[in-house]
């Protein structure tokens, strides 16, 4: 009986996340810091700020899997500046203390959007009390304000974010119409001079496939880069759906940017499904995820894949995609889904 008690005890006695296999290869990433390592890039993940305050094991498992975070919401405008002139600082201080303490880096995201902004800016805008000479003082201050603050901190900011149309042509946001196109230029002139050692990046949705956003990207970042102003890489949100085909030609668009000088990241990743799950549409989401992640790694450029969020217990997804969801890595209970195992298995780059 005694070997048998001995056994039940060993049992017992194992860590609760133990490598399934008895004999696992050494050489396997074991999690994703070991995805990190191996593939020398940032494994990130955007973060639901109130679970971190709130929620022990989303924030356990968080810290221990990514090396990279980025602020789904906390350092967007209207979170830091509800009033004019008053600052709500406390969420993304959190964030970025945390990601300090558990040795991760953080992005920035994001100081220029057209959403998201805060009602003081958008109601004075469109009523004439700020005009289109105080609302560039806004911005200026804005973004000088906020990127000082965390000087130092923040590994790379997405200055601005989604400034071009599906269809191509520049975004008729209130920054547009009111400041002309030179407003993006200024925005990355303004965060180097508030940190110069922050790689500063253009972000952006369907740049994966969408050829006429993939040029006019392309254009501005020449045009910026002959202007001598200073931007660094380019973010490839990566929203996909297995209901689309996977966006093929990927790693070549990175190239097309990485040609340019530019650091490549892909900073919002998720795969949504039609609901209800299966088995063949989680095999197929595990599909995307590992072809995103070998994209990547296929281009010496690319330094960061970063999730929009780890866990389909907060995913933003079925808030905007009626009848889809389970776009995340994790299930609501945080057990690992096909597409986790997938990141572990890309092969290092060659």
């Amino acid at each position: 009986m005694k070997p048998l008690l001995i056994a039940l005890a060993l049992t017992l006695a194992a860590p609760m996340f133990a490598h399934p296999h008895p004999h696992p290869d050494p050489h396997q990433p074991r999690d994703l810091r070991d995805v990190a390592k191996l593939h020398r890039i940032a494994i990130g993940s955007a973060v639901d700020i109130a679970s971190l305050h709130a929620e022990k094991d989303y924030r356990t498992v968080l810290n221990r899997e990514f090396t990279h975070v980025t602020a789904e919401n906390a350092m967007k405008w209207e979170s830091v500046e509800p009033e004019r002139g008053v600052y709500t600082w406390a969420d993304a201080d959190a964030l970025v203390e945390n990601a300090r303490r558990n040795h991760q880096q953080v992005r920035g995201h994001t100081l220029l959007w057209h959403n998201q902004l805060p009602a003081w800016l958008t109601s004075g805008v469109a009523d004439g009390s700020i005009d289109a000479a105080e609302l560039r003082e806004i911005l200026r201050e804005h973004i000088t304000t906020q990127v000082k603050r965390y000087k130092g901190k923040i590994r790379a900011w997405d200055v601005v974010n989604e400034v071009v149309e599906e269809d191509g042509s520049l975004r008729q946001s209130i920054w547009l119409t009111h400041l002309g196109p030179g407003y993006i230029a200024d925005a990355f002139r303004w965060a180097h001079r508030a940190d110069p050692h922050a790689k500063l990046y253009i972000n952006d949705y369907n740049l994966e496939w969408n050829q006429p956003k993939i040029e006019t990207t392309l254009s501005i970042v020449k045009d910026l880069k002959a202007q001598r102003v200073p931007i660094h890489g380019v973010g490839f949100q990566g929203h996909l759906g297995i209901q689309y085909d996977y966006p093929g030609d990927w790693a070549n668009v990175m190239r097309r940017f990485a040609d340019l000088g530019l650091e490549i990241a892909v900073t919002e990743l998720d795969v949504r499904m039609v609901l209800p799950v299966t088995p063949d549409k989680l095999a197929t989401q595990a599909d995307y995820y590992r072809r995103a992640l070998a994209d990547c790694v296929s281009v010496k450029a690319c330094k960061e894949l970063t999730v929009w969020g780890y866990t389909d217990r907060h995913s933003w997804v079925p808030g905007w995609f009626e009848g889809e969801g389970a776009a995340c890595i994790l299930d609501e209970n945080l057990a690992r889904k096909p597409a986790y195992d997938a990141l572990l298995a890309v092969p290092r780059r060659r």
